[in-house]
């Protein structure tokens, strides 16, 4: 038997002190700590002091609940403890950001009169921007609903908020402009560029998430090395497709803002595989494809 020391990461405080075994699981210990502070283990984040990162009192926070506690633990025999707050399921923080721009879109696109002062007639490209936003977002609900397998059950409640704010306030953004009364028309050889690459992209990201979704079993957080297709060239094709998908909507409508938001979600997807590319390597190490880029086949 082993006794872990659990601190505080904030205070630095000692949380209490754990009776192990090199067969304790990290989900064990959780609930462990969880009889004695009576939170929730959802809510309860256990950590390592970071042997990578160059910042000063960084973590870094333990693998999955199934790893053995005997893994992680370093000399001191000591784990940090974060509380994480309030939580809330995934699926449903999902389902709320992606239902409001269901709802937010539309309002400019019907109610122009009432918002601008003054309607006209809408154009071929507002008529197929409104068709590809709206669909994107079903599309993603039903994913959210019938695809994904989560890793993890909860976040904290505060995303919600974030989350919600961050694509209902784009898609108020972006609409304004698309179905604006002085709106001008990208030609039509244009339109159906932008159309044909939000297909393509729309398609072949669902591809990529039905083939992540059968990496693992219902239940399990067991992690594979993705396979087959897009796969074979970067770790996070799902992402790449999905940039080629709101490129193809930017060029159909034409429009600052919806370069603004391709932009951004581009950068935030960046960052995302970056971090999931360094996790796969870490993980699978010699296992993993050496040639398989981030985000960018043969180049990032």
């Amino acid at each position: 038997m082993v006794d872990i020391k659990v601190v505080s990461q904030r205070s630095k405080k000692e949380i209490g002190s754990f009776s192990t075994s090199l067969s304790t699981t990290v989900g064990e210990l959780k609930k462990q700590i969880s009889s004695k502070t009576k939170l929730g283990t959802e809510r309860i984040r256990l950590a390592v002091p970071s042997k990578t990162s160059k910042l000063p009192n960084a973590f870094e926070a333990l693998g999955k609940d199934s790893d053995l506690v005997s893994k992680h633990v370093g000399s001191d025999s000591t784990l940090y403890f974060k509380d994480l707050g309030p939580q809330i399921s995934w699926s449903l923080v999902f389902i709320c950001e992606y239902a409001g721009p269901l709802f937010v879109y539309p309002i400019f696109y019907f109610l122009s009169n009432l918002i601008y002062g003054t309607e006209s007639p809408k154009s071929f490209a507002q008529k197929v921007a409104l068709v590809c936003y709206s669909l994107h977002y079903i599309k993603r609900i039903y994913e959210t609903i019938f695809v994904h397998r989560f890793s993890h059950g909860t976040m904290p409640i505060f995303n919600l908020f974030k989350n919600c704010s961050y694509y209902w306030g784009c898609t108020a953004m972006v609409s304004y402009f698309v179905n604006h009364p002085l709106y001008t028309e990208a030609p039509i050889e244009r339109v159906y560029l932008g159309l044909g690459l939000w297909i393509i992209g729309e398609v072949f990201n669902y591809i990529c998430h039905v083939q992540l979704r059968n990496l693992r079993p219902e239940g399990s957080t067991e992690r594979k090395i993705p396979r087959g297709l897009l796969f074979e060239f970067v770790s996070c094709p799902n992402y790449t497709v999905e940039i080629l998908s709101w490129i193809g909507f930017s060029i159909l409508t034409q429009t600052l803002t919806s370069w603004i938001f391709t932009l951004m979600g581009a950068a935030q997807m960046w960052v995302w595989a970056v971090g999931k590319h360094k996790r796969y390597r870490r993980e699978f190490a010699d296992k993993y494809p050496k040639s398989r880029k981030i985000l960018i086949p043969f180049l990032l």
